[in-house]
Formats: structure tokens, C-alpha cells, sequence
């Protein structure tokens, strides 16, 4: 995973070639209910992943079950990911089942804040490379890692190395800090002004 040090990830990519993939498709609204961000993983991709509705019979033609695609942790994907509802347990359950990174042209502007939230990394690369990396994992037909390097914004594969953009803001602080974090390295500037409101009062 990434670390303050490292700021690098090396895992196993998972192919999943489809567009507009929404939250409601990556986990179901019956789903919902709890309000911790914990155990959604078992519900991932849930109506796509099982053939009945307890979870018991694997669908044997969705990739997320074919066993050369085991401990994936940097999910592969098209444009839009994420569009549909704002529900925040898409995340938590991309996040729980293991994956650290998510690679696509584009992501719904909500998905893509509360992934940056939940230290679940997004890289946008064009529509052009994302198709070209398809075309080489599916005709390896085998499992394939990526390396991506935060502090070099560089997604190196085994046969070539490609840089995307991301915020400086989380380019260093990502896995690292939260929104809480953050605000209390402005501790003492939030302690002089709180006196200064305080005088006021007086």
C-alpha cells in the first residue's frame, strides 16, 4: 500500500472493460444499511459477482472470479466510473474488498472526492491508453502488475511507463493525512483566533 516513505504501489490489475459503471451496480441499495465502512467488500459488485441473491453461487463469466485475476488491488476500467448516486459506500466497498487504485478516463466528480477522502487512489489517464492497456492484459491472458509511483505520478507496466496529474495537495498527503489531520496543523492560527473572538466578547 502506500506509505509516507514509500508513496508507491505494486498489485495485480483487474480488467473490467465496461463504461458507466454506477455506485448502484458497484454496490446495491440493499446493502446500505450499515454505517460503519467496514465488511462491504463481500457486497462488491454483488449483482455481477453471484447468480442468486445471498451471495452463495459465483457467476463463473464475471472476471472478478476468474481465479488469475486473485488479490487484485488496482482495478482497471472505463470512462464514468462512479456516476450515479453519491453514496459513499461504493468506496468503502471497492476500498474493504482490497483495491488501492482505480485507473479510468474519467470518474463521476462525487465518486472521485470521496475516493481521494477514503485513501482509494484515482488516476485519470486518456480513453486512448486505458483501451491500449486492455488490449495488452487480455491478450497476455495472464495476471499483470502496475507500480504506480505517487511521488513521480508515473504508472509504470511491464512494458512501458505512463504519467498522469493529480492535486499537489494529495499528491503529498494522500494515506497520509485526513480533512482532521489537515486542520490541526493550523492549530495555533485556530487558537489565536478563537481568543481574538473571545476578547471581543469580554
Amino acid at each position: 500500500m502506500f506509505t509516507r516513505y514509500t508513496m508507491q504501489h505494486t498489485g495485480v490489475v483487474l480488467p473490467l472493460n465496461i463504461a458507466n459503471i454506477d455506485t448502484d451496480n458497484i454496490i446495491p441499495k440493499q446493502f446500505l444499511q450499515e454505517i460503519t465502512r467496514i465488511n462491504f467488500g463481500r457486497y462488491l459488485f454483488f449483482d455481477w459477482r453471484f447468480t442468486d441473491k445471498i451471495g452463495k453461487t459465483l457467476n463463473s463469466n464475471f472476471i472478478l472470479n476468474n481465479p488469475i485475476y486473485k488479490n487484485s488491488s488496482i482495478l482497471l476500467t472505463q470512462k464514468n466510473f462512479g456516476c450515479g448516486s453519491s453514496r459513499e459506500h461504493a468506496v468503502w466497498a471497492l476500498k474493504d474488498y482490497g483495491f488501492k487504485v482505480i485507473i479510468a478516463p474519467s470518474f463521476s466528480d462525487i465518486f472521485y472526492k470521496n475516493s481521494l477522502i477514503n485513501n482509494l487512489f484515482p488516476i485519470i489517464l486518456s480513453e486512448i491508453i486505458v483501451n491500449n492497456l486492455f488490449i495488452d492484459i487480455f491478450k497476455k491472458q495472464k495476471a499483470q502488475t502496475f507500480t504506480i509511483n505517487l511521488s513521480e505520478t508515473t504508472i509504470v507496466t511491464e512494458k512501458t511507463q505512463y504519467f498522469f496529474k493529480i492535486n499537489n495537495f494529495y499528491k503529498y498527503y494522500f494515506n497520509t493525512l485526513d480533512s482532521i489531520d489537515v486542520t490541526l496543523q493550523h492549530d495555533s492560527e485556530i487558537t489565536k483566533y478563537e481568543n481574538n473572538q473571545l476578547s471581543y466578547l469580554k
